[in-house]
């Protein structure tokens, strides 16, 4: 078998815009069926991107046994109990981020995997994109030096009231939303967990966190700091400042899209720097033929569950401080 058949769960804009396409595009994989709570949702979609079969009931994707993975871009309090059932049913899961509503329901997660022996991995796409393995291996070499300081900036205004990350009983607020990415981020470029955390976070009333700013202390005098916010303009960048140089993203840092990627790397004196170009890619449809080549046994999961629940054990302890401040 060279290719995978996939399910998706749900008609969120992720999945109509990102992740359904770039599963469509990708070498080794196919949307077999889609499942929305409206069965004319579904029909719309599945006619808009070539999708064999619709359904109006997420359990029957789960029993189709045409299907070998999902795809699950529900609300994030759905995570858990639908990719239970999922590994139940045999299906291997890419989860939308962040996995869990807390590391206790990642844990259970990971679990389940274990015990279905099924591949599960959270949608961290960000990580495939050539970028980023770049500026990875830029840290690794120590083209930088030892790093000082990683600071991340993902903020956008959300304009509907009604929106899920607005609502905590859904797993709502920035930190889960857009704060995931900078510790993510952080902890994979460090290949560290950090020592001790602090935050500060503005409430709405109805307790969700409209805006967060995190601090990671990591061992060898390492900090991070990931900004998230619902309610402010457009940022999504983040820079790396070590001994002997800074690499900026000054935007796009996390979704580049396929345009022209670019980064500037400049010296620890220097005023400016040098602006690197990289060849624009779908990190999306990397992601996904990087899960069906797994699921197909041509090659390990870049992160296992294992690491997903060490990313929410950190959100856990920044949602814990800055509600205890």
């Amino acid at each position: 078998m060279s290719t995978i058949t996939w399910g998706i769960l749900g008609s969120a804009a992720i999945a109509r815009i990102c992740v359904i396409p770039a599963i469509q595009a990708s070498r080794n994989g196919r949307v077999h069926a889609i499942a929305s709570r409206s069965i004319d949702r579904a029909q719309e979609l599945a006619a808009e991107h070539n999708i064999p079969h619709a359904y109006d009931d997420y359990e029957a994707v789960l029993a189709d046994p045409a299907i070998d993975a999902v795809y699950i871009p529900l609300p994030n309090h759905l995570h858990h109990p639908w990719t239970l059932r999922a590994l139940a049913a045999g299906k291997h899961v890419l989860c939308e981020k962040p996995l869990a509503l807390n590391a206790a329901e990642a844990q259970a997660m990971a679990d389940a995997a274990q015990a279905a022996q099924r591949l599960l991995m959270e949608g961290f796409m960000y990580r495939f994109h050539p970028r980023s393995q770049h500026i990875k291996q830029l840290i690794k070499a120590g083209d930088i030096g030892h790093l000082r300081l990683i600071k991340t900036a993902f903020t956008f205004n959300l304009s509907d009231p009604d929106n899920s990350r607005y609502r905590p009983e859904m797993g709502g607020g920035a930190l889960m939303d857009t704060g995931c990415y900078g510790v993510s981020l952080a902890r994979w470029l460090l290949d560290a967990e950090p020592i001790a955390v602090q935050a500060q976070a503005i409430y709405s009333d109805s307790g969700v966190d409209l805006t967060f700013v995190g601090t990671m202390h990591f061992e060898g005098g390492t900090l991070a700091v990931a900004e998230a916010s619902l309610v402010s303009a457009l940022q999504q960048t983040y820079t790396i400042v070590g001994s002997e140089g800074v690499i900026e993203l000054p935007h796009d840092a996390f979704i580049p899209w396929e345009k022209e990627a670019v980064f500037t790397r400049r010296d620890v004196e220097a005023e400016s720097g040098t602006l690197h170009r990289l060849p624009g890619a779908d990190e999306y449809r990397l992601m996904a033929e990087h899960f069906a080549d797994a699921v197909l046994g041509h090659t390990p999961l870049a992160f296992d569950p294992a690491e997903s629940v060490r990313n929410m054990r950190v959100m856990d302890a920044l949602a814990q401080a800055a509600a205890e401040r």
